[in-house]
């Protein structure tokens, strides 16, 4: 009994050294879990993402320092760092005629001028958003690096904004600079003196300038030189002379504790520099220089000719291999820059080449017009075998057709069909009161015969005559255009006889009829706009849709714009100053020290609808031309924001917990 008992103690003595182990393993195992399961809770989707740009550290020389020699410059940073795009976002002023090197390598940017250095000047760096941290894309913001190699460092600022003339479009990435020489002719002699370049919002701000008069240009630099020097180059010029100047201000900073509720406003003191609010519309001059672009036939009755420029004096013409007397039907363009020439014979359109010697007026190296002479071998992209081919096919096609209708005993034409001259009419069954007909043709007409066109009104059951002018369309090539008396809710009938029409190539028109209703009143709404002071001033008023296009215009002299029969919509305005009266928008010229046509828009928009009147004051000048156009209508949107704070939010609102500096270490 003894040796049992024993054997019992010394197993449990055993099992008890065993499980101990077990025991203790298993207990840290579900501690650990449940600390794990805690953090899980806790933090559902990963740390918080880092919202802090990269600080810097310190600089060699240091930033805003004085004497300096050196043409190397470091800045170096607390973290890794990225810099974006430099040739493109960093601009050094004054300009550098050889393109400086800039980098980003590890936590440091190296700067390395080429052009030598002038004495006592103040050279900034700006860096605009081009310097970010290497992990979460932070911008370091608006940062600019300056040193001076005198003894004193200048700081004055000035800023504005750069928009398009034409539609106050803000211009990303056009140089601005500034001159103390007031003379006209500097912008084309002399690059920029300081120099900037404006950001997503056509903003601008040069830096590091000493007191003192000074110009303000902006320009689209197409050479790399800094000056004025091509036409095509886009341009902005302000004669007023600008004094930069500063004051100390008071901002206030708003501190968000979430996307909705501010946590608290704080007042900053700083340096408020001045003008801050120039603005500068910028234009391309009219290209007046003349040559030949392109000469192309891409049908076989016809070639054009293609200038740069227009000119009332029109190219003499001489056929090396064919008679050109009587030979085209010349076709003129608006601006008189596009010239077709349709051919008459069919002997000269089935000939696959024609040789012209071409006399016209030409810019020569001087800018002035002399005449030039050209050879031209125009070859048809549409060959006479390959159209002989086509005609063989259609025939072939047409008389297989004859031949099943004879089998079947059918009716059919005993010669081919000759294929009638289209004629096209633009227009909707449903006619705006204050629109008209529209009746185009694919080539030059020979006979015109308008006692085959008739246009007839139903009054009550009863069709009768109605009056109606057929004028040539202004703007459009071979087309014409129906005036008639457009009673609202009556029903017209367009009819043409047979032959109506005949173009130079003998085919005519068949029996036409087109009918269609005008529209009643109510359909639409009215605008009347009082803009003020323009009274005895030339204004063309547009009404503009969303995507800016112009879909009604009226002129007026007494500032009162009046749209009628505008149909449902919402509809933006805007207008300009027609300062010659020709009722386009004209572009500036800088030698003449003309502006651009100064052009407006409505802050606001209107949505029309059926049966209302609108009336509305409106002082163009009351807003600043950077801030006047819609957003809804500015194509060149601002950068994008960073999104990281947003996903902190979103993760604090997970969390269920305040966005606040407990939670990430720095205030929304």
């Amino acid at each position: 009994m003894m040796r049992e008992d024993t054997r019992k103690e010394r197993r449990g003595a055993r099992c008890r050294q065993t499980s101990c182990p077990v025991l203790f393993v298993a207990f840290w195992c579900i501690c650990f879990l449940m600390f794990s399961s805690c953090a899980k809770m806790g933090s559902p989707d990963g740390g918080w993402y880092d919202e802090t740009p990269p600080r810097i550290l310190g600089a060699h020389p240091d930033d805003k320092s004085v004497n300096v020699h050196t043409r190397k410059m470091y800045i170096y940073f607390n973290e890794y760092i990225k810099l974006t795009d430099p040739t493109q976002k960093v601009v050094v002023s004054p300009p550098q005629m050889e393109m400086p090197e800039i980098k980003g390598a590890g936590k440091r940017i190296i700067i390395d001028l080429k052009d030598s250095l002038k004495e006592n000047t103040t050279y900034t760096v700006d860096f605009s958003d081009a310097i970010s941290d290497n992990n979460e894309d932070n911008p370091l913001g608006n940062f600019t690096y300056s040193f001076s190699t005198g003894e004193d460092i200048d700081t004055m600022e000035v800023s504005g904004y750069v928009v398009e003339a034409e539609n106050l479009e803000p211009i990303k990435g056009i140089l601005v600079g500034l001159y103390d020489n007031l003379e006209d002719s500097v912008f084309r002699k002399e690059p920029f003196q300081r120099v900037s370049r404006t950001d997503s919002r056509g903003r601008f701000v040069i830096k590091g300038i000493k007191p003192g008069n000074y110009r303000v240009y902006a320009l689209m630099d197409a050479d790399g030189d800094y000056r004025f020097t091509q036409k095509s180059e886009k341009i902005a010029f302000n004669r007023e002379v600008i004094v930069p100047s500063c004051k100390p201000d008071i901002r206030q900073d708003t501190l968000w504790r979430d996307s909705l509720r501010i946590d608290s406003i704080i007042r900053v003191p700083y340096t408020h520099f001045l003008p801050d609010d120039i603005i500068l519309r910028a234009f391309t001059e009219p290209q007046t220089d003349r040559m030949l672009l392109k000469s192309e036939r891409k049908f076989a009755n016809q070639f054009t000719l293609v200038y740069s420029y227009g000119d009332s004096l029109l190219p003499v013409l001489r056929g090396l291999n064919f008679d050109e007397k009587d030979a085209f039907v010349t076709e003129v363009s608006e601006k008189k820059d596009t010239l077709t020439y349709w051919l008459r014979d069919s002997l000269l359109i089935n000939q696959d080449t024609l040789s012209v010697e071409l006399q016209y007026q030409a810019t020569d190296t001087a800018g002035v017009l002399v005449m030039k002479t050209d050879t031209l071998n125009l070859l048809s992209k549409e060959p006479y075998a390959k159209r002989m081919k086509q005609k063989e096919k259609a025939y072939n096609e047409w008389k297989k057709q004859q031949e099943k209708a004879e089998k079947r005993g059918d009716p059919f034409e005993t010669e081919m069909p000759v294929e009638p001259l289209a004629l096209n009419i633009r227009m909707n069954s449903e006619l705006d009161p204050d629109k008209n007909p529209v009746i185009q043709f694919d080539t030059p007409l020979a006979v015109t015969d308008t006692s085959k066109v008739h246009l007839y009104s139903k009054h009550d059951t009863l069709w009768y005559r109605a009056p109606f002018i057929l004028r040539e369309h202004a703007k459009l090539p071979r087309a014409f255009e129906l005036l008639g008396e457009w009673r609202p809710d009556i029903e017209y009938s367009l009819e043409f006889d047979s032959a109506a029409f005949a173009d130079i190539y003998g085919k005519v028109t068949q029996s036409t009829k087109k009918g269609f209703k005008v529209k009643s009143t109510d359909d639409y709404c009215t605008l009347f706009i009082t803009i003020s002071g323009m009274s005895g001033k030339n204004v063309v008023a547009q009404l503009v849709n969303s995507n800016d296009a112009i879909l009604k215009e009226v002129t007026t002299t007494n500032g009162n714009a009046e749209f009628f029969y505008v149909s449902p919509g919402t509809y933006y305005l805007r207008m300009f100053h027609d300062e010659n009266g020709n009722g386009v928008w004209d572009t500036g010229n800088y030698d003449e020290g003309r502006q651009a046509e100064e052009v407006y828009y409505y802050p606001g928009k209107f949505e029309c609808k059926e049966k209302w009147d609108y009336t509305e004051t409106w002082d163009p000048t009351r807003r600043s031309g950077a801030h006047q156009k819609p957003s809804e209508l500015v194509k060149q949107k601002a950068d994008k924001e960073k999104t990281i704070k947003h996903r902190n939010l979103e993760r604090a609102q997970k969390l269920g917990i305040e966005y606040l500096k407990e939670a990430v270490g720095k205030t929304y």
